[in-house]
Order: structure tokens, then C-alpha cells, then sequence
């Protein structure tokens, strides 16, 4: 031990909150929100008072207050939640299927050892929900717009697959096939019929389509009415590896998918 050396202070406790610090009127309103959200069918002041251990006058200025904010609604003398609480429960609702999809596809990323992106159809257009990659797995770099590029690419392609032909069309008027590399497809109709040929559950695979030295696939979701898709890439010279990390991917989607199902809506 060097010579002087002394033992270091152990770290202070976080310090709790001092009883003269807090808020009275916020711990009640909660309270009685917390009241509120576990009568479903509504209660009374007067009961939600009793609940929260309130005063019947207190607990009515708090309860026209949280009406008044949204927080509440009343109807025919009863309290419910009101849209404010509820955007507050869908928030947080939203942000856990968030986490959850984005733990499975960097578990994926891992295990496979390629990077994975979640991508969806909405309201007419391709959105990539969320990618997971690595430095020694990069994602491909999105040199030309997603969204215009759909044609070009495997997660545009699947996701295309799974719309009716008016859709597709509807799409591709508004983003017209385009050649983004010397092996894009050349035009609509040529797309339309590859389309077509789609298996139900089968992956897309594109070869440099979209980005050259790079080879893609991607597996349609199926859970709700909303097109989803996963997907993989790889470098062109490892072509060799792509269907079968696809076929993996498909298989670990298939037993987690009744977990996955509440996420795809993120």
C-alpha cells in the first residue's frame, strides 16, 4: 500500500425526500386519480373521497380541478379518467412496446450476428421503426430516401407485398420505380408481377438493388391488419449467409411473435 494512502469516504445515501418538501396537494390529486383509475365504471365524490382518505370538501376542489385539466371527466355525478390521463397511459404504454421491440432485434443482431431493421406500412408510407447494428454489423446507410425507394429495396418490396394491387399502384404513382443502382428493377410493371409472385410467408431477397455491395431480405409480419416486416442485411460477399440468417430470424419471430404482436403498432 503507498505510504499516506487513506481510506476513502464512503458514499453518501441518496438523501429521501424531507417531509417539509413535498407537496400535500399533488399527493392527494394522486391519490385520487389512483381512485379514479380503479372504478372502471366510475364512483362518486363522496366515495373517491372516502377512498383516498380525504375530506369531502378537499377531495371535490382537487376532483373539479383534475376535471377541469382534463385529467377527469365527470358524467351524471361519477368521475372517470379523462383523455389527459389517458394520453399519459398510452405514453408510457407506447415506450414499453418500444423497448420491447427493440430488445428483441439487438437480441437478434447478437445472436445472428447481422443487423435487423422493423419497418411498416402506414398511412401510405414506408416507415422504419427501428434498426439495430454493431460496428462489425453496420446497417445499410440510407444514401437515397426509404421512402421514395421502396421499389428498390427488400423491406419496400415485402411490405409492398403484402398491400392489394390498388395500393401498390396508389404507391407507385406517388413514388415511381426509378433505377438507384445497375440492378434496381427497371420499371412498374416489372416489380408488379415479382410482386405477385411473393409466397405468403416467404422472404423478399434483394440482391444490390438498393445499395451496392449489399444483399437483403426481409420476412412479412402478419399480426393485425397493419404490413410489417423484419429484416436482414449482409455484404454481397457473404451472400452465402443471407437466406439462412433469414430463415433463423423468421423462426425466432414465429415463437416470440404473441410478444412482438403488441409492438407492432409502435
Amino acid at each position: 500500500m503507498l505510504s499516506g494512502s487513506r481510506t476513502p469516504p464512503a458514499e453518501a445515501a441518496p438523501l429521501e425526500p424531507h417531509p417539509t418538501t413535498l407537496i400535500g396537494s399533488v399527493q392527494r390529486a394522486m391519490r385520487l386519480l389512483e381512485a379514479v383509475s380503479a372504478r372502471e365504471h366510475g364512483a362518486p365524490a363522496k366515495q373517491l373521497a372516502r377512498e383516498a382518505g380525504l375530506a369531502l370538501p378537499t377531495a371535490y376542489h382537487l376532483l373539479r380541478t383534475l376535471a377541469h385539466e382534463g385529467y377527469l371527466r365527470r358524467e351524471k355525478g361519477l368521475f372517470f379518467l379523462g383523455e389527459a390521463a389517458e394520453r399519459l397511459s398510452s405514453s408510457g404504454a407506447q415506450q414499453k412496446r418500444r423497448s420491447t421491440m427493440s430488445d428483441a432485434l439487438a437480441h437478434w443482431r447478437d445472436s445472428i450476428g447481422v443487423p435487423v431493421y422493423y419497418a411498416t406500412y402506414r398511412d401510405g408510407e414506408i416507415e422504419i421503426m427501428c434498426v439495430a447494428d454493431s460496428p462489425g454489423n453496420p446497417a445499410v446507410e440510407e444514401w437515397a430516401d426509404f421512402r421514395e425507394t421502396g421499389h428498390a429495396h427488400a423491406i419496400g418490396q415485402c411490405l409492398l407485398s403484402q398491400l392489394d394491387e390498388k395500393a401498390r399502384r396508389d404507391h407507385l404513382d406517388r413514388y415511381p420505380v426509378q433505377s438507384i443502382t445497375p440492378y434496381t428493377v427497371r420499371d412498374s410493371d416489372s416489380l408488379l408481377r415479382r410482386l405477385e409472385r411473393v409466397g405468403r410467408m416467404e422472404p423478399v431477397i434483394e440482391r444490390q438493388e438498393y445499395a451496392l455491395g449489399t444483399v437483403c431480405a426481409a420476412i412479412p409480419i402478419t399480426a393485425g391488419t397493419t404490413a410489417s416486416t423484419m429484416a436482414i442485411s449482409v455484404p454481397s460477399h457473404q451472400a452465402d449467409r443471407l437466406l439462412p440468417a433469414a430463415r433463423r430470424l423468421q423462426g425466432e419471430i414465429g415463437r416470440l411473435l404473441g410478444t412482438l404482436a403488441i409492438s407492432i403498432s409502435i
